[in-house]
């Protein structure tokens, strides 16, 4: 009975120093996790190592698919041994791979060792149940929400790796320098390992010891675990997939540096992984259930106004037709004349040096006739004179771009926290499978999702295909919610 009660005495610090220790870890795993978004990049454009755009796409994409396998054998291995062993093992073991990267002569060399500290990404679910055992039920989506904020260590490889490649390398004068970098990354975790094990105190699931392997997976036979990785799915997989694909939109489609779309993406990732300690809170307050309505809300209309890609098209507009026949007696840039009969024209639009265009929020619409008859020519009823151009322009401006991407951001690190909300409600003995299988499915779309943008592009050319898929996953769990949430209040009547 004591240790079922120990986490409700939320006055103890042992409980807070558990979670501001789960939440060091976590950044630290995932600013690992991150890190060849950074180094394969900066390899291939210093011409350190010559891979091809898609060998560059599985080794930014190894470490993603590895932390994603695991997390649900970890989330099994911490409820039945407890956060404090399986953590620091896990630090441990992925610091080893991480510290013969900077060894690699070769692609395949690279992959291996991307594949092995990839192990790092399955700390999120180390982290979430090691987190809940120490809360109660109503306090726990404050505490994993404050846990899941490491998701920053995403900005902290994305801002800082970099600057030390650079002064690694001095500059690029010295280009082996980047095998330090690894050797630095590798060093963190040791010492995260050594700080975690020595602070923490180790506290498994009730009943998790006694339990087979099988009787810890049956949870995963319930619809609703799988209805909760596709939530997560769109709002984790969705943020690690774009954390990765906005760079390079920013530099094909404004025509941004790479230094410059870095910055451009931290404003879309940094706040993401901060603001999910106050989904958390939100989660608590309204009900994980109420928190994920807004969010996918919100993801869908943000999605929905960046699928118009930037335009300039020219179509054909409503020209003007003679009403009587006869011969052109004029033809000026105001109008035509035939006969006795003159018929207006609409210029074309001088917008040559014209400030609004700087700042076009919405796409604008202008038309304007061209004539296409001389003067003495001969024309019948009917037959056309001027044909009419309508010109559709576009900007996409790339500050308002900038603003809903920020906004995207915000409501997937709410929409994170409120989906580990659901999961000690309903499984409150199993949330280290359960949250290992959402962590699974939601590590995958990072994974997958990068992939399916790329064969998007290629196939329809459009950048904005991007948020075509998003729009239609967040519809999809919009629907899917609320259907089972029509069945639950038909089921209560």
């Amino acid at each position: 009975m004591a240790l079922e009660s120990e986490p409700h005495e939320l006055g103890h610090g042992r409980a807070h120093l558990t979670l501001t220790m789960n939440t060091l870890a976590f950044t630290v795993c995932f600013a690992a996790w991150m890190l060849n978004g950074v180094l394969v990049t900066f390899l291939v454009t210093n011409q350190i190592f010559d891979w091809s755009a898609s060998q560059m796409g599985w080794l930014i994409g190894i470490p993603v698919l590895t932390g994603s396998i695991v997390r649900l054998p970890l989330g099994m291995a911490t409820d039945k041994f407890g956060g404090r062993p399986v953590y620091t093992l896990l630090m441990l073991v992925a610091a080893v791979p991480m510290f013969l990267l900077g060894r690699a002569d070769s692609y395949a060399d690279f992959m291996w060792f991307s594949l092995g500290f990839g192990l790092t990404g399955g700390s999120f679910a180390v982290g979430i149940a090691f987190t809940s055992v120490w809360y109660p039920s109503e306090r726990q989506g404050t505490a994993l929400g404050i846990f899941g904020a490491g998701n920053a260590g995403a900005a902290v490889t994305t801002l800082g790796a970099p600057t030390l490649l650079r002064t690694l390398t001095d500059g690029g004068a010295n280009a082996e320098g980047w095998r330090t970098l690894p050797v630095i990354y590798a060093a963190a975790l040791v010492l995260m390992a050594i700080l975690f094990f020595l602070l923490t105190k180790n506290r498994k699931a009730p009943g998790a010891a006694t339990k087979t392997i099988r009787g810890q997976l049956v949870p995963l036979r319930h619809l609703r675990v799988w209805r909760f990785g596709l939530y997560y799915f769109l709002v984790f997989g969705g943020f690690v997939a774009l954390a990765q694909w906005l760079v390079p939109y920013y530099v094909n489609v404004y025509s941004m540096t790479i230094v410059t779309a870095g910055l451009m993406t931290s404003i879309f990732s940094l706040p993401s992984g901060l603001i999910r300690a106050l989904g958390g809170w939100f989660s608590d307050l309204f009900g994980a259930r109420r928190v994920l309505y807004c969010v996918l809300a919100v993801i869908g209309v943000s999605c929905f106004l960046l699928i118009f890609p930037k335009m300039d098209i020219e179509s054909p507009g409503r020209g003007i037709m003679a009403q009587t026949g006869g011969r052109v007696t004029g033809v000026t840039g105001d109008g035509i004349e035939v006969e006795d009969r003159s018929y207006a024209l609409l210029a074309r639009p001088d917008r040559a040096g014209d400030p609004e265009r700087d700042f076009l929020p919405w796409p604008v619409t202008e038309t304007w006739h061209e004539p296409i008859v001389a003067e003495g020519d001969r024309v019948e009823r009917r037959q056309l004179l001027a044909r009419g151009v309508t010109h559709v322009y576009f900007q996409a401006n790339v500050w308002i771009f900038t603003v809903v991407v920020f906004v995207i951001g915000i409501a997937m690190g709410i929409g994170k926290a409120a989906v580990y909300r659901y999961i000690p409600d309903y499984f409150p003995e199993d949330v280290g499978v359960v949250g290992g299988l959402v962590g699974v499915l939601g590590g995958l779309g990072g994974f997958v999702c990068p992939i399916i943008f790329g064969t998007l592009l290629d196939s329809i050319g459009l950048w904005t295909t991007t948020w075509i898929f998003l729009f239609s996953v967040s519809v999809a769990c919009l629907v899917w919610l609320s259907l089972v949430v029509r069945r639950m209040s038909s089921k209560q009547i």
